[in-house]
């Protein structure tokens, strides 16, 4: 009963984020990006009357707007502080992911991730969110029927992360560059075996500096 109640806190918590960041999107960067199409439409009209010059400087002033979106973009998506993580705290943050994922997709989703109590905030929030990609990254590669996320202390001291699948293998790299781009914002190592008869295994290595908060 105490899980399922966890479970329903957590899952209003989330939707309720979802809708502040859907409102803040939307009068930020949805604004920018109506505004860049905009330009752009002018710019493919002055080129079709042939104000060159003019389509020039409004496509480059579009170009500048939109990298200023992107890096607005990314940088949002480095900072969110998931909601669940700050209310609850890690572990149950994470069993609670585990659990409602578990529901949704009808699969087993083991979870030891106690030793991630030693991180500090912002090593906490990064490995949070590297363990719900890794878990969603399952789920698009599979149907997996288990997923194992285990959290251990290392021999040097830091914290190590290992999530284990038996969904299909992917050896593109680009396929983790979120996970490690998420882990770079810690100095965190990242460390990918996949297997050709399926199943990937992803290891995060936390390094004792951020391990100590």
């Amino acid at each position: 009963m105490e899980a399922a109640r966890v479970a329903d806190r957590v899952l209003a918590a989330e939707q309720e984020e979802r809708r502040r960041l859907a409102e803040f999107l939307h009068d930020t960067s949805v604004q920018s990006l109506s505004g860049i199409a905009l330009m752009l439409d002018a710019g493919v009209h002055a080129i079709e009357e042939g104000r060159l010059e003019e389509a020039e400087g409004l496509v480059s002033t579009a170009l500048e707007r939109q990298r200023a979106v992107i890096r607005s973009l990314r940088d949002l998506s480095f900072h969110l502080e998931p909601v669940v993580l700050r209310d609850h705290g890690f572990t149950p943050a994470v069993e609670a992911l585990a659990s409602l994922l578990g529901l949704a997709e009808e699969l087993q989703i083991d979870v030891a991730v106690e030793a991630a109590e030693t991180l500090g905030e912002q090593a906490q929030a990064a490995l949070y969110q590297i363990v719900r990609e890794a878990l969603h990254g399952a789920i698009r590669r599979g149907p997996p029927t288990w997923i194992s996320v285990r959290v251990e202390v290392a021999e040097d001291g830091g914290i190590e992360t290992v999530v284990t699948d038996d969904a299909r293998g992917e050896r593109r790299s680009s396929t983790f560059e979120a996970i490690r781009e998420r882990a770079r914002t810690v100095g965190a190592r990242v460390s990918v075996e996949a297997q050709d008869e399926g199943g990937t295994t992803v290891r995060v290595a936390v390094p004792p500096t951020a391990a100590r908060g």
